[in-house]
This record gives C-alpha cells, sequence and structure tokens, in this order.
C-alpha cells in the first residue's frame, strides 16, 4: 500500500514533525509488522529521523546546515539561485525507513520523523509506502 500525503511548508528552510501522519498512515494500513518506507520526490527537500522533545534541536539542525552550505555562495547554478538548498537535500537524503512492530511505528522515546524544507514555501509530497512482513 502507498500512500501520498501533502505537506505544506511556511518558510525558506524549516524541519517539520511528520511522525502523527506517517503513523496515521500504518494504522491505515492495518499492519502488525512491517517496513513503512518514507520518500519525497523532490530535490530541494529531504526526510530524516531526529529528536523531537526538545524544539532547539531542530533549530540546530537547520543554524549548522546554513554554516556548512550558506545559502549565497557564488555557486554554478545560477538559473534557480537554489543550490544550497540541493546540497542541502542531498546532505540529509530523499527516503527513510521505519520499522513497524505491533501496528507501530518503532521509533526511539525521542525521536520523531522530520520533512526537511530547504527551499519553501511550497506543497510538497511525502510518500509512505506500507510492507507487511510476514512473521
Amino acid at each position: 500500500m502507498m500512500k501520498t500525503l501533502t505537506i505544506r511548508t511556511g518558510a525558506h528552510a524549516q524541519l517539520l514533525d511528520v511522525t502523527d501522519q506517517v503513523q496515521a498512515v500504518v494504522q491505515g494500513a492495518g499492519i502488525q509488522a512491517g517496513v513503512a518506507w518514507l520518500y519525497t520526490p523532490h530535490t530541494t527537500a529531504a526526510i530524516t529521523i531526529n529528536e523531537n522533545a526538545d524544539p532547539t534541536v531542530v533549530h540546530d539542525i537547520l543554524a549548522d546546515l546554513d554554516r556548512i552550505v550558506p545559502w549565497q555562495q557564488g555557486y554554478y547554478h545560477h538559473t534557480e539561485g537554489n543550490s544550497a538548498a540541493h546540497m542541502k537535500s542531498s546532505l540529509i537524503g530523499c527516503d527513510q525507513c521505519v520499522l513497524v512492530e505491533n501496528g507501530r511505528l518503532v521509533l526511539g522515546t525521542w525521536q520523531g520523523i522530520y520533512f526537511c524544507e530547504f527551499d519553501g514555501p511550497r506543497t510538497r509530497k511525502l510518500l509512505v509506502k506500507i510492507m507487511e512482513s510476514a512473521e
């Protein structure tokens, strides 16, 4: 089963916690064990798993990505002016796999799933493919 979630971002760069939305897809699939594969088909967005208890973690991630890959740096890709967004997407990655056990995402106590926007605000897609395992 695959479901497409619509993600509306509200800032140029942000990390949105989508854990509850992905869990709802898992529950809707009705499986007890398997894998949830998350993928975004955008070259200036990404998916990551990180701490969701302290909101300053998200701020620190975005700040350090800006330090590592500044927005304006004399890049060759001048047409759209979003080279930094492409590089940040490549650094973080466009997909994640999360185990499912007992109908729930298997995440650590402080972990959450984040949709990463690097060239917003935009309307984005997050594809969630649920694959059941035979246990």
